[in-house]
């Protein structure tokens, strides 16, 4: 399958994407790891980015889109692919229904995970971080440290992230609003949108993503 997912921030894309991508058996492409990739092995597409990156500008929409192009077209994702973070606004969804026509195939579906933007706030403004480990991650409500403000694993001094902020959040928010939650209606128009509750745990949402996609593929 060919497959977009899309969501707010704190849907919780990161986590189903891998988790779809290896029950489906095919490759997690996300924009994150493409840059990471590209700046690592130093390839013309990753300096080019990091000349923006480090000049505090955004990456323009024709370098992402020739990333994802490069990616698409290794032979791992002949199969499928499942896109996560790109197409980010309208016109890389129509740049990449062109790359698509290139290569005679289609996307099998959009997978929208929906959750409540108050859900999303407190998602992610509850998240504390263990100063001495980043890898040690707590919720103050979904899974609070034992002793408030201390990392069960190491001791160390647990905060929050300036990102994590509720200002920042609902900020992050209006951006997914304004530019990229628009492909959900373009997308819908092509009839592939398949809408989800992100709500529950996350076995739960990941089946109800499965038998969504499932529906989809056997209604075609």
């Amino acid at each position: 399958m060919r497959i977009v997912l899309v969501g707010p921030p704190g849907a919780g894309k990161g986590t189903q994407a891998t988790r779809l991508a290896g029950k489906l058996s095919i490759p997690h492409i996300s924009t994150g790891d493409l840059f990471r990739a590209n700046i690592s092995r130093q390839t013309e597409l990753g300096k080019l980015a990091k000349s923006y990156m480090d000049a505090g500008n955004l990456v323009p929409d024709e370098v992402t889109i020739a990333m994802a192009k490069d990616r698409m077209e290794q032979p791992d994702a002949e199969g499928g692919f499942l896109l996560d973070g790109f197409p980010r606004n309208v016109s890389q969804a129509e740049a990449l229904d062109e790359l698509l026509k290139t290569e005679t195939i289609k996307l099998d579906a959009v997978l929208d995970l929906e959750v409540p933007e108050e859900e999303v706030v407190k998602r992610i403004a509850g998240r504390r971080i263990c100063r001495n480990d980043s890898a040690h991650v707590f919720h103050v409500s979904y899974s609070p440290a034992k002793k408030e403000g201390v990392c069960d694993v190491c001791g160390g001094e647990l905060y929050q992230r300036d990102d994590d902020s509720e200002e920042t959040v609902r900020k992050r928010l209006e951006v997914y609003h304004t530019q990229t939650e628009p492909i959900i209606d373009y997308y819908k128009a092509q009839g592939l949108v398949v809408t989800i509750s992100s709500l529950g745990p996350v076995d739960e949402i990941t089946q109800r993503a499965l038998e969504a996609l499932k529906r989809e593929d056997d209604g075609k």
